[in-house]
């Protein structure tokens, strides 16, 4: 973070007193840089910006407040603790710590700190935090959104890939006569998880997109029984 650090400074020394919220954009893709995984392409650089990408879309269909949605959508998994490890269910709570102490040292606007954080909490599906802010449910909205449709198609088989986890089950591929178990088969993740977060997401836009990607994961399951 050494160079972060230098690059924070010598901005905050340069900008006058009035700041754009805007301009710490650059500040919270540098620092995201530096900690998104080269090895795990569905926790890389795009990811997040696929999910500030949409997260802004939400955001003004919903009328919430960008100065809370883009630092936490940019934030949310500062912190990023794998899939595998005891500590997984804290990465939101282990983020929000790491993104308080950032935007303090950028000089952040104080008022808007504390939502931030909360949005970066309740985001994770594993913390089971409630979201109680419009600014936390879009940021919500917009990570988990990125699990589902095509990229999250593609985004499952990678992480699969890094567990070396089968594709499917040999003897029963969709579940029909036994209980999904997503440890042991990628496409058991879908009925798991997948299928069951377009239920949760809770903002109008959200809700009407999870449905259009959920139709695109329940046509590859249709083509893949078809193959299989």
């Amino acid at each position: 973070m050494t160079t972060l650090l230098k690059f924070i400074t010598t901005w905050i020394t340069t900008k006058n007193s009035v700041v754009d919220f805007k301009s710490y954009e650059e500040i919270f893709a540098r620092a995201i840089g530096q900690v998104a995984s080269l090895e795990d392409p569905a926790h890389d650089l795009l990811h997040f910006q696929r999910v500030v990408k949409m997260a802004k879309h939400l955001g003004e269909l919903e009328k919430a407040r960008m100065e809370v949605v883009v630092p936490a959508a940019w934030l949310h998994d500062l912190v990023n603790v794998p899939k595998n490890d005891p500590r997984r269910s804290m990465a939101s709570r282990l983020s929000a710590q790491a993104a308080e102490k950032l935007l303090n040292d950028v000089h952040y606007p104080k008022e808007f700190i504390s939502d931030i954080c909360h949005a970066i909490e309740a985001h994770s599906f594993s913390a089971n935090i409630t979201a109680r802010t419009i600014e936390a449910k879009v940021v919500q909205d917009a990570d988990r959104l990125d699990g589902l449709g095509a990229i999250g198609l593609a985004r499952c088989f990678a992480t699969a890939g890094i567990m070396k986890r089968s594709f499917y089950s040999k003897f029963d591929p969709f579940c029909n006569e036994r209980t999904p178990n997503d440890l042991e088969f990628t496409v058991d993740h879908f009925f798991v998880k997948l299928f069951k977060t377009v239920d949760t997401l809770q903002t109008s836009a959200g809700r009407q997109e999870g449905q259009r990607r959920a139709q695109i994961m329940r046509q590859y399951l249709s083509d893949l029984k078809i193959e299989i």
